[in-house]
């Protein structure tokens, strides 16, 4: 019984490659119903989720390489913990109490999640493995005073958990000795036809919001907020991809397709989005305790990679559904804040919940 058991606790953790001379482990968490979530150290990463189809058929539902090596030198942050802060802020520059801080710029003029070398490249402490009996995994990483020009030492906590409903649930944690911006987020591209898939336009999707925050040509918020009604934005009941994703509308220039910020409704852990796969039947919905969410359609993968079940992933073969606050925040004071202070915890959670119709 013992060997049994330490035969199973020994598939939970495998080796799945080396980054800058440290091991790098592969976990897996898998709940009653035969989901299973595999999700590295490097990056806090989502390498693979599995689901359901309505014949009850598990398949990948994600984004992601079989192999590590790839996730360093090429990856477009597949199933990453982004952080210190999730999207982009405008030349890379924010001002906490009258002073000037200055960030990385690694997105045209601007700076893009978390920098050149954000909460994406680093290698996270695991703090509780997965077991048997508890699908859950705690990762912790330290990001020091300076970290990319984020003042402040920031102590960060994630935990995933895939729950019997088969939900994939991520909490955040952190904690600063100055103050700073703190905007995590998880970067996982679903495809919820799997590596079949020709692209992600036949999917329907639906956000519960009534606004977005338009955006410049750079993909900088301009401060103020659109109606989506009567737009291509107009997503408040299930629609499919392919209907607004090349609008002749400024934004969707802009984005190239969906690259937007919604502005959801409501407080607390609330139901803010879902997409219906028709093929499969897959059903995701997202849930969060967030303002905002970021609709990414895939628009800059062009082909040049491959991944899971050997699919090609060709323009918006995958999209994202990045639960967050706004983009640049920290320079709009009408926006919801993102700056935290020593003695106050930033602390939020997001469900992806799998079904199928």
């Amino acid at each position: 019984m013992v060997l049994t058991s330490l035969a199973l606790l020994a598939t939970m953790q495998t080796k799945f490659g080396e980054f800058e001379g440290n091991p790098v482990s592969l976990y897996t968490l898998k709940n009653k119903n035969g989901m299973v979530a595999k999700i590295m150290d490097y990056g806090a990463t989502v390498v693979s989720l599995t689901a359901p189809d309505r014949t009850g058929k598990l398949g990948e539902v994600t984004l992601g390489f079989p192999e590590f090596d790839s996730y360093p030198t090429k990856s477009p942050y597949f199933g990453c913990t982004v952080g210190r802060f999730g999207n982009r802020i405008a030349k890379g520059k924010f001002k906490i109490d009258g002073k000037e801080y200055s960030l990385p710029i690694n997105n045209g003029p601007n700076s893009l999640h978390g920098g050149t070398k954000g909460f994406d490249k680093m290698m996270w402490k695991v703090l509780r493995k997965p077991t048997p009996k508890n699908a859950s995994i705690v990762f912790h990483l330290t990001s020091p005073d300076g970290d990319q020009g984020y003042p402040g030492k920031l102590e960060v906590t994630v935990t995933y958990t895939l729950t019997a409903k088969n939900e994939l649930k991520i909490d955040y944690v952190a904690k600063t000795d100055k103050a700073t911006h703190v905007n995590l987020t998880n970067h996982t591209y679903f495809n919820l036809e799997g590596p079949t898939a020709k692209d992600n336009t036949g999917h329907k999707v639906q956000i519960l919001s009534d606004y977005i925050t338009p955006v410049s040509a750079e993909l900088i918020p301009t401060g103020k907020l659109m109606p989506v009604k009567g737009t291509a934005f107009d997503l408040r009941k299930p629609t499919v991809v392919a209907k607004g994703i090349d609008a002749d509308n400024e934004q969707i220039k802009f984005g190239g397709g969906y690259d937007h910020n919604w502005v959801l409704r409501g407080r607390g852990l609330r139901k803010v989005a879902a997409v219906h796969e028709p093929k499969t039947g897959r059903y995701m919905e997202v849930m969060t305790t967030e303002p905002g969410i970021q609709f990414y359609s895939g628009n800059f993968l062009d082909g040049t990679l491959s991944g899971h079940g050997g699919a090609t992933y060709v323009k918006r073969f995958g999209f994202c559904l990045e639960t967050q606050h706004y983009p640049d925040s920290p320079n709009h004071a009408n926006f919801p804040s993102t700056l935290l202070r020593p003695g106050k915890t930033y602390r939020t959670t997001t469900v992806y919940k799998f079904s199928s119709r």
